[in-house]
C-alpha cells in the first residue's frame, strides 16, 4: 500500500448557514417585551390616578356672566315705540309747551302788563272797532284789541287756553277712566255683562252729540239758577265736562273690549286664573297693564277733540260765559 493510500481520508466538513426565525414570530416577541416593559408604567399611572384627589368645584374655572335679554313690561314697550315715533314726540312736546304756557298764565300777565278784563275803550274808534288793519296789533297789545269791548286779545287767549286745556283734559281723564272699566268688564266676564254694555255704547254712539248738548246744557243751568241769575264758572265747567263724559267713554270702551277679548285666552290669563287670583287682579294687573297703548292712543286723540268741542259750544253761547276768557268766546268777540 502505498503512502498516499495509507493516508486516512478525512471527511470534509462543510459549514451550513444558521437559519433564522421567521419575521412574524420577531415581531410578537418585540410586541411581548415591549408590554412587559409598559406594564408597571400603566400600573403606576392608574395608582396615581387613585391616590391623587380630583378636581374640586373650586378649582374649575369660574363660568363667564350670563348674557341674556331682559324682559320688559308693556308699558317700558309703549314708552320705546313712542320714544321712536318722532311724530308723537312733537306732537307731545308741542303739547307740553302749550300746557306750561296755560299753566303760566298768571306769570305771563304780570310780565305783560295787562289783565284778560282790562279795557281798552279808548283805544277805539267811534264805531268800536281797533284802528288800522291789523286789529290794533301793536307794541302793547301783540295780537289787537277785540271789538266793541277793546280787550287785549293775547292775554284772553292766554287765559282761554288754560280753561280749555283745563276743561278737556279732565273729561279725557274721565272718559279714559269709564272706558277703560267698562271695556275691560265686559270683554273679559262676557254673556250678559257683555251684551248689557255693547247696548249702551252703541245707545252713546248713537246719539247725536251737538243736538243734546243744545238741549242739555241750557236746560241744566236753568234747573239749578234762574234765567236772570248768574250762572258760576265751577258750575259751567262740571256741566261740560260731565256731557263729554256722557258720550266720551263708549268709543274707549269698544276699543278696550275688542283688546281683552283677544288677550282673555292667553297663558298668562290661564295661569292667573288656575292660581286662584280674582276678578279684580286679572282685570287690573294682569289685563290692564297690556293695554297701555290703545289707552294712550285714545286719550291724546280725546284731548284735542274736546278742546275744538269746548271752543264750538262756547261760541255757540252753551259753553262758557262770559267774563270768564275762553277760546270760543275770543273767537267769537
Amino acid at each position: 500500500m502505498s503512502r498516499v493510500g495509507k493516508q486516512r481520508s478525512v471527511p470534509e466538513t462543510t459549514s451550513e448557514p444558521r437559519t433564522q426565525p421567521p419575521a412574524s414570530e420577531a415581531i410578537n416577541a418585540d410586541m411581548c417585551f415591549a408590554v412587559n416593559e409598559a406594564a408597571p408604567t400603566i400600573d403606576a399611572a392608574t395608582d396615581a390616578a387613585h391616590t391623587e384627589p380630583g378636581p374640586t368645584a373650586d378649582d374649575s374655572p369660574p363660568s363667564p356672566p350670563a348674557t341674556g335679554v331682559a324682559a320688559r313690561s308693556p308699558a317700558q314697550l309703549t314708552w320705546v315705540r313712542l320714544r321712536r315715533d318722532r311724530t308723537a314726540v312733537v306732537s307731545g312736546i308741542v303739547l307740553a309747551g302749550l300746557l306750561v304756557i296755560a299753566l303760566a298764565a298768571p306769570l305771563i300777565e304780570w310780565a305783560y302788563g295787562v289783565g284778560p278784563q282790562e279795557q281798552f275803550q279808548h283805544s277805539l274808534d267811534r264805531f268800536g272797532m281797533p284802528p288800522g288793519y291789523g286789529g290794533g296789533v301793536s307794541g302793547e297789545h301783540w295780537f289787537g284789541l277785540e271789538p266793541g269791548l277793546g280787550r287785549d286779545i293775547f292775554i284772553r287767549m292766554i287765559y282761554g287756553m288754560r280753561t280749555s286745556l283745563l276743561i278737556a283734559f279732565a273729561a279725557a281723564t274721565i272718559t279714559s277712566a269709564i272706558g277703560v272699566a267698562t271695556g275691560v268688564l265686559a270683554g273679559y266676564v262676557g254673556g250678559w255683562v257683555d251684551v248689557l254694555i255693547g247696548w249702551l255704547i252703541d245707545l252713546a254712539l248713537a246719539l247725536p252729540f251737538l243736538i243734546f248738548a243744545l238741549a242739555v246744557v241750557p236746560t241744566v243751568a236753568l234747573r239749578f239758577y234762574g234765567p236772570r241769575e248768574a250762572v258760576p264758572s265751577g258750575f259751567q265747567v262740571a256741566v261740560l265736562i260731565a256731557i263729554f263724559a256722557v258720550f266720551g267713554w263708549a268709543g274707549t270702551a269698544r276699543l278696550v273690549r275688542g283688546q281683552v277679548v283677544s288677550l282673555r285666552e292667553r297663558e298668562f290669563v290661564d295661569a292667573a286664573r288656575a292660581s286662584g287670583a280674582g276678578l279684580g287682579h286679572i282685570l287690573f294687573r294682569e289685563l290692564l297693564p297690556n293695554l297701555w297703548a290703545p289707552i294712550l292712543v285714545s286719550f291724546s286723540l280725546a284731548v284735542p277733540a274736546y278742546i275744538t268741542a269746548e271752543a264750538a259750544l262756547s261760541f255757540l253761547g252753551i259753553g262758557i260765559l262770559e267774563p270768564i276768557p275762553d277760546l270760543g268766546l275770543t273767537w267769537a268777540g
